[in-house]
């Protein structure tokens, strides 16, 4: 058993170098055998290799497509022990290949459903990629095993489909062997298409929960790689979400990704809420779409439900078989009014619940005894185990018992239909179907009820083999039950909604099926088909595609690293000129200089945001007295705390400049004055914000107001996070309205919405000092300046417009510098409080002053 920290390490060696090698393979099928990539004649001739087609050259635009199952269906003959392989022409992942351009090259990878014995996977895999454009991964038995029937099908499943394991006998709990093998298996899939990427120039798209972390192998090993995922499956709230010991490894592969997708918005909202919940993430919405700043990249989020193969199911339509088997069909049940439900054997589908209330409609309504007809078509389990057999047991006896209590000679009330059955076959059930019903518990989206309006509408030929010559005399009808917790629920405004466990409500839902108006039926049959047809697999690639090429755009415009070990793995992305403040630099440039400017921000810089105890420690106080004490230095702490605190803070430091409230009030030394900023104030302001931030303060558990000399502030730290985000945006745009004619800012901050007067900002604080030190004729020529906050952010401007302005003295070095890596004016930055005080005492160890006790064991300690 491969152990834990093995695990971690699992060949996440990064190969994001590919691009200086210029005669890497793009594929290796056959030990000793390279396809062409690159490679001249002689070294070809040296090869053996006999086949230049195998993959195409790099020039041509590709998508490689990424899905746990290959779109192959395989068989072997056992006399002649062969394989034999055909495309799988019900597969989603090759459907999708309709919304690329024509001159796009599509690469499949993926497993095969049948197992290759190992003596034939060279071969096989030859003749897949030659054949099929499909490279398959041969995961070993055991590791399938628990890969996909341990961890996806019995752990990862039942979690998004809100199913926890309360007991053994209720759902399989976590088990880190199978999480073993799910982080193996994805890592052979990262090893297939490391073979065959041209990570420059391809797309990849990545699908379904099998694959979640895959795309920290990607991305580690091709920094820049464009990657793009869709998520077939529901995502659960972050309550049950936050169960999974290993949710933060699966966020951040997630977020790995250039684009993640969803079928509805629900999904979305809960994966965002995981992220801000778990790791702390915002996301913004810009010109509609919405994005995760994640370590300097944008992560994009792409919400739009899948569609169907429009063609597929009208070429079937089309065909004579498929009218013979309607006149059958037709025959069969004439005279009965036909319900048809389609689903596969599993646990979420809620067929037991359907055939309940199905006995309840005949209970209630004896007059449709005899002439309502359940036809329940039934796909072959996807898993197995002992719930799946359970759950068998569990239908057939429902349906046993219904049959003999509604049923008679010539009828039963519900018919079975065991899988597996043809596309086509199914499409003739859809024809002759009065009403379709979908009543899943819980389903990631699920395309039957468009499958069965498009063969409701039907087509020309098909009309055509029934004697229909004009098809406005014969309007389309359908009707469709959809269960209220599916993907395609809430685009199927014309669909009769229901909750799958209210049995009495899906019995009624039935009744009102069968009793609608023909001209109703029509309407809404009509309404559902044209955003189906408008809306179908081809229209749901395509976009997905253009948001995937648009997210990637700026991928070259930046500088790319990967930090994190294991599969804690990410990147951060940040622009070429912005780079870490190195110590070893900064002490050079500060050495140099005779009158330097240090501006220091506190909380979030020198004093971590979730510390309870905000007091500087004692070697704080000390590393700012060593700053302080040489007299080429000027500090000072520009803050949004009030006077009084950074007051009593602060006291020992005697050469220690502050300035509070935004730089509301400043003082030079613990010994001068507080000085105004300067600015006529007219507080009245105060008596219209402060009842409206206590509105909001009463109705938001865990918010609190802030008293200042200048201003107020809410804060909301401590609230709930979604809760209190919406909250603050709330009562930003309240405050904004009644606040518009009053000379004041308001501004939305880390966790924070503050009032202030107009005029006074750290930026101001900046121009001031350096103004008062012109005036003293000790122009700096050194200033660093260090914030981690939207409002350090007007101190990196002020400095920057300084620096920039030519009809003032020039500063001869300039260090502004963010803490944490994200988006700023500062060309600088550096991880954590704790870089910011070992940056701190570099600096304090090259003032010209003596070296103490208390000094030496401070530099001992960091």
């Amino acid at each position: 058993m491969l152990s834990r920290s093995c695990l971690d390490l699992l060949s996440l060696v990064s190969t994001d170098d590919y691009r200086a090698l210029s005669r890497i393979p793009r594929v290796m099928t056959v030990p000793g055998v390279i396809s062409e990539f690159e490679i001249d004649d002689e070294e070809r001739a040296n090869s053996g290799s006999g086949s230049d087609e195998a993959v195409s050259s790099v020039s041509q635009e590709r998508r490689i497509i990424v899905a746990n199952q290959l779109p192959i269906r395989a068989s072997r003959d056992a006399d002649a022990k062969k394989w034999s392989f055909e495309l799988d022409s019900d597969s989603l992942v090759l459907q999708l290949k309709d919304g690329f351009p024509s001159d796009v090259e599509v690469l499949y990878v993926g497993s095969l459903k049948a197992e290759i014995a190992a003596s034939e996977q060279d071969e096989v895999a030859q003749v897949l990629l030659d054949k099929f454009r499909c490279v398959p991964t041969f995961l070993p038995a055991e590791i399938q095993n628990k890969f996909y029937h341990g961890f996806c099908k019995h752990y990862l499943w039942p979690l998004c489909h809100y199913m926890l394991p309360m007991s053994p006998s209720h759902g399989a709990r976590f088990d880190r062997a199978q999480w073993q093998a799910y982080v193996l298996a994805n890592k052979i899939f990262a090893d297939k298409v490391t073979e065959v990427i041209n990570p420059d120039e391809d797309y990849v798209w990545v699908h379904d929960y099998h694959l979640m972390i895959l795309p920290t192998f990607l991305r580690k090993r091709f920094h820049r790689v464009k990657l793009g995922f869709f998520l077939h499956s529901t995502f659960p709230s972050s309550e049950i979400y936050r169960t999974i010991p290993v949710r933060d490894d699966i966020l951040r592969a997630l977020l790995n990704c250039d684009l993640v997708g969803f079928h509805t918005f629900d999904y979305a909202r809960h994966f965002l809420s995981c992220c801000s919940r778990m790791l702390g993430l915002d996301y913004e919405s810009k010109r509609g779409y919405i994005g995760l700043e994640y370590y300097g990249r944008t992560v994009t989020i792409k919400i739009l439900p899948v569609g169907i193969h429009m063609g597929q199911l009208e070429s079937f339509l089309s065909l004579s078989h498929t009218a013979d088997k309607i006149k059958e069909l037709k025959k069969q049940f004439e005279g009965k009014i036909v319900i048809l439900g389609v689903d596969d054997m599993d646990l979420f589908k809620g067929i037991s619940l359907k055939f309940l209330a199905m006995g309840q409609l005949l209970e209630v309504h004896q007059e449709l005894r005899g002439k309502v007809v359940l036809v329940q078509i039934l796909n072959p389990a996807r898993s197995r185990g002992k719930d799946i057999q359970d759950l068998q047991n569990e239908t057939n006896d429902i349906a046993k018992e219904i049959n003999e209590k509604y049923g008679k000679p010539g009828y039963q009330p519900i018919i079975f239909i065991n899988g597996p059955v043809s596309t086509q076959e199914k499409a003739a059930y859809y024809a002759i179907s009065e009403c379709c019903i979908v009543n899943a518990v819980r389903d990631g989206m699920n395309l039957v009820p468009y499958k069965y309006t498009v063969c409701r509408q039907g087509t020309p030929a098909l009309d055509k083999a029934f004697g229909v010559d004009d098809e406005s005399t014969t309007p389309k009808q359908s009707v469709i039950i959809v269960s209220e917790f599916i993907g395609c629920s809430p685009s199927l405004s014309g669909a009769i909604r229901v909750n799958p466990w209210n049995i009495d409500d899906v019995s009624e839902a039935m009744n009102s099926a069968i009793r609608m108006p023909e001209a109703e039926k029509h309407l809404r049959h009509e309404k559902h088909y044209k955003y189906i047809s408008s809306h179908d697999v081809a229209y749901w690639a395509r976009s997905f595609d253009q948001d995937l090429e648009r997210a990637c755009r700026e991928h070259y415009l930046k500088r790319c690293w990967g930090v994190g070990l294991g599969l804690g793995f990410r990147i951060v992305a940040l622009d070429p000129n912005f780079r870490k403040l190195s110590v070893d630099n900064i002490v050079s440039a500060y050495k140099s200089t005779q009158s330097r400017l240090i501006l220091l921000d506190y909380d979030g810089t020198m004093m971590p945001q979730a510390s309870i105890n905000k007091t500087p420690s004692s070697d704080v106080i000390y590393i700012l007295n060593c700053l302080c004490s040489d007299p080429k230095n000027i500090v000072f702490i520009v803050s949004g705390r009030d006077k009084e605190c950074l007051s009593k803070w602060f006291s020992p430091c005697h050469n220690l400049g502050l300035s509070a409230e935004h730089g509301f009030v400043t003082r030079f030394s613990r010994d001068s004055p507080w000085e105004n900023c300067g600015l006529t104030m007219d507080f009245d302001w105060k008596k219209i914000a402060e009842p409206v931030m206590a509105l909001y303060t009463e109705a938001t558990d865990g918010s609190f107001i802030e008293q200042k000399e200048s201003a107020l502030v809410w804060h909301h730290q401590e609230a709930d996070p979604d809760f209190g985000s919406c909250q603050a945006k709330e009562l930003l745009d309240h405050l904004e309205s009644v606040l518009a004619n009053e000379p004041v800012v308001v501004k939305r901050g880390q966790h924070i919405v503050e009032v202030k007067p107009q005029g006074v900002s750290k930026g101001i604080v900046v121009e001031n000092l350096i103004s008062t030190m012109r005036s003293q004729e000790k122009s700096p020529d050194f200033v660093l300046c260090i914030g981690d906050d939207r409002s350090d952010e007007d101190m990196f401007e002020s400095i920057s417009r300084t620096v920039s302005n030519p009809n003032l003295p020039t500063i001869a070095q300039v260090f502004a510098c963010t803490v944490g890596q994200k988006p700023s004016m500062a060309k600088y930055y550096l991880e954590d409080t704790t870089d910011v005080i070992k940056l701190l005492h570099g600096l304090a160890t090259a003032s010209e002053q003596p070296k103490t006790a208390d000094f030496l064991r401070l530099q001992d300690s960091l």
